[in-house]
């Protein structure tokens, strides 16, 4: 690939960076990119060959094979890609391969640069148990819980037995190569623990390769809060304020804000100070975040994810920073631009994750045709999607679609432009989560910032249940089209051919 001329005289070490993902957070990066004049590559399947990511990245590279192994998770495919297209970089997102400390090794190995933390980090935060004892070591504060170091069954079943007398029940069991809600088991009586043991790794074991599992006490009613980290590779650590992600189902969240209604300066400042106690605990470069549970005014670290987030968008607007141009530049060897004191929080953000799911069946992923896609627009209203109308959605990837995030100047005025941000989306052709966002903000726990981790569960135990009936309204809308546009006299709709009658076409025209 020949060197741009700006690229003479750019800070970057590289011109051109490779995409290792796909879908939205594809597209995030690709925009970022541009935004500094890097050039980018995307990978891509048969499957995903109408994605717009194509349009988007200055070159395409095709992935050949059926199953996730020998595409997006084939890491010797990839670095492959990359040097075929002059790539020099190689950024992982988020998911797949992003928290892979084998990935990052070979990207280095190969002479290309690694835009995320070092393998070293990856692996020790990775693995939650060595995070766990990592940050016990400069006092992070912990949830109560126990490393099992056995993988059999049943000495582990008799070593959780042991340490539940101290511990007491509920206990969560989780997968130390975990993430995303997988190998995690609650129990609440010691008759549960030996089918919780053999779940937990069973599930672990199909989705890390790693069967380990730990224990935690469970702790009800609290709060999810994460703090974002940025560090450079001159010993420079700062934290961009805090994201509550308490709304979740399934242990996923599916909407975010930030600042959190409940933090205060001083929670805020004890809480970033431990963020970077961790991120300098592992000698951390990059973006990376975080989590903590928060009880009352008492906090525990859950883990730290080495990678961009997905809520990622919410601080960027409170803050005014772009973490994903920090990332390229930390990965250019650049120093920070700002101290701690520099970073400000002005106004509120909330996001929405927009899935591709049932909640009326216990939220569970839905697949089909984008047939209608119509995403909202206006004043403090951002939109990160990697689909088009006309895109299949399918049950091979995250069922997420898009996120919508909005900025307003307190929590207030950003529920209701979300309200409105929502109400203006229409996707037809399957189900998602579009009416149970809308419903969830109207609730008057979310609306008061009484959010906690089992809110949704608490609530709707059985799943959600829409009170309107939307199948009737899409009738009712039909019918007032076709009403419309050929009268009601029946031989007047023969006249005009009503057997050859869209729908799909009529209520768009209704509702463009």
């Amino acid at each position: 690939m020949i060197e741009p001329e700006w690229m003479k005289n750019s800070k970057f070490p590289f011109a051109c960076v490779l995409i290792a993902n796909r879908g939205e957070v594809a597209c995030r990066i690709a925009r970022a990119c541009k935004e500094l004049e890097l050039s980018t590559v995307a990978i891509y399947t048969v499957n995903d060959k109408d994605s717009p990511l194509l349009d988007l990245c200055d070159q395409s590279f095709l992935l050949k094979g059926e199953t996730l192994n020998e595409t997006y998770l084939n890491i010797n495919c990839i670095i492959n890609a990359a040097k075929k297209t002059g790539a020099q970089a190689i950024h992982p997102g988020f998911g797949f391969l992003s928290e892979s400390s084998e990935f990052a090794k070979a990207v280095d190995e190969s002479g290309l640069i690694w835009i995320g933390p070092s393998p070293d980090s990856i692996e020790t935060m990775g693995d939650k148990m060595s995070a766990r004892e990592k940050m016990r070591s400069v006092g992070v504060p912990l949830v109560p819980g126990h490393e099992v170091k056995s993988t059999k069954i049943k000495d582990i079943h008799n070593e959780l037995i042991n340490v539940s007398s101290s511990l007491g029940f509920p206990l969560l069991l989780k997968a130390s190569a975990g993430g995303g809600g997988k190998g995690m088991r609650v129990v609440n009586r010691p008759s549960e623990l030996a089918g919780a043991i053999e779940s937990a790794q069973r599930e672990a074991e199909t989705a890390f390769g790693d069967g380990r599992i730990y224990v935690e006490k469970l702790l009800s009613n609290c709060k999810h809060i994460e703090i974002q980290i940025l560090a450079d590779g001159f010993g420079n650590i700062i934290h961009l304020g805090e994201r509550e992600c308490s709304l979740q189902r399934r242990h996923q969240k599916v909407i975010e804000e930030a600042p959190s209604p409940s933090i205060n300066q001083k929670l805020r400042a004890l809480m970033g100070s431990a963020g970077i106690a961790a991120a300098n605990a592992v000698s951390y470069m990059g973006a990376g975040t975080v989590e903590f549970l928060l009880d009352g005014e008492n906090f525990y670290f859950l883990e730290m994810n080495t990678r961009l987030q997905v809520e990622h968008p919410v601080t960027e607007y409170v803050t005014g920073i772009d973490i994903v141009h920090q990332q390229l530049k930390i990965a250019s060897g650049l120093p920070l631009e700002f101290k701690q004191s520099d970073v400000t929080i002005r106004g509120h953000s909330i996001e929405s994750r927009i899935y591709a799911e049932n909640p009326t069946l216990g939220f569970l992923p839905a697949a089909g045709p984008l047939l209608r896609l119509k995403m909202p627009e206006g004043p403090g209203i951002r939109v990160d999607s990697g689909v088009v109308e006309g895109n299949e959605i399918s049950i091979n990837f995250d069922p997420m679609i898009a996120k919508i995030i909005v900025h307003a100047e307190n929590r207030d005025t950003a529920i209701m432009r979300m309200k409105y941000a929502l109400n203006e989306t229409v996707l037809l052709g399957l189900d998602t989560n579009v009416e149970f966002l809308h419903a969830l903000l109207c609730d008057e726990d979310v609306k008061n910032g009484n959010t906690t981790t089992n809110l949704i569960e608490t609530k709707w135990p059985n799943g959600w249940k829409n009170e309107i009936d939307l199948e009737a309204i899409a009738l009712g809308a039909i019918a007032c089209a076709v009403s419309q546009k050929f009268g009601t006299n029946k031989s007047n709709q023969m006249s005009e051919g009503s057997m050859e009658i869209d729908p799909f076409k009529l209520i768009n025209n209704k509702f463009p």
